[in-house]
């Protein structure tokens, strides 16, 4: 290059320590440690003469451009998984059923009474989901419902979510069954149960697509039709189901 040339012909005295030098002239200076470094390495993109380096310009500027690339791809990484930063109530369950949901954006908690006083605190009922790992309509419901970030924004703006793993509470899943056989509304899974905060289940599903489909209301349909008879208290104390809340999966 003309510039490195012309360089070539400076005085000894400019070349003594060594200069750095990008596209638009500005210079810089290299320490002596840093020419040694660089003349070991025998970088491809490095020019020797006698003991004064020069890096090219044009490389350097291109190695800072797929630094920044880099970086960028970084952090568009972390902001789109939704795994990262999430967190939930689940982190201390072991149950499997419980540990697949860990990573979803709705706010779950397992059933306790934590959850009830939650619902009780902010006077909204809870959706409860009852599901196995082994079950494929549960798996179809994680994927197409509560995977979904505008439906997981949805649920934690209007309700207290609960997560029960079948295999993990035999006992309390023949309650809730019993319950929704009771109220005549779906009792297999997966369950989709609503329920007041003082555990009246007042009405429920079984699979919810996310969309309306054949008849079958969708998961945002279902849900908005909760609230709407969680509303209407008169109505809940005519027919619900009581639960022992207390009651330990």
């Amino acid at each position: 290059m003309l510039w490195e040339r012309a360089r070539l012909h400076a005085p000894l005295k400019d070349l003594a320590t060594g200069v750095r030098e990008d596209r638009e002239g500005s210079l810089s200076m290299l320490p002596h440690q840093a020419r040694r470094n660089l003349m070991t390495r025998g970088k491809a993109d490095t020019t020797l003469v006698g003991s004064v380096t020069y890096l090219a310009g044009p490389n350097l500027i291109e190695m800072r451009s797929n630094i920044l690339l880099l970086m960028l791809g970084l952090a568009s990484i972390v902001a789109t998984s939704p795994a990262q930063g999430n967190s939930n109530h689940l982190s201390g369950e072991t149950s499997p059923y419980l540990k697949r949901a860990l990573s979803q954006a709705v706010d779950w908690y397992p059933w306790g009474p934590e959850a009830f006083q939650r619902a009780k605190e902010l006077n909204r009922p809870i959706l409860l989901d009852v599901g196995a790992v082994w079950c494929p309509w549960c798996s179809l419901m994680d994927r197409e419902t509560y995977t979904s970030v505008a439906t997981a924004d949805y649920i934690n703006q209007h309700f207290v979510s609960v997560k029960v793993d079948f295999d993990s509470a035999p006992e309390l899943v023949a309650q809730l069954q019993r319950a929704q056989a009771v109220l005549n509304l779906p009792a297999g899974l997966p369950l989709t149960s609503f329920i007041t905060p003082d555990g009246k289940l007042y009405f429920g599903a079984g699979y919810l697509p996310a969309e309306h489909m054949a008849g079958k209301p969708s998961f945002r349909e279902a849900a908005e039709e909760a609230l709407k008879r969680y509303a209407e208290k008169t109505e809940i104390e005519k027919e619900s189901f009581q639960l022992e809340v207390a009651r330990k999966p």
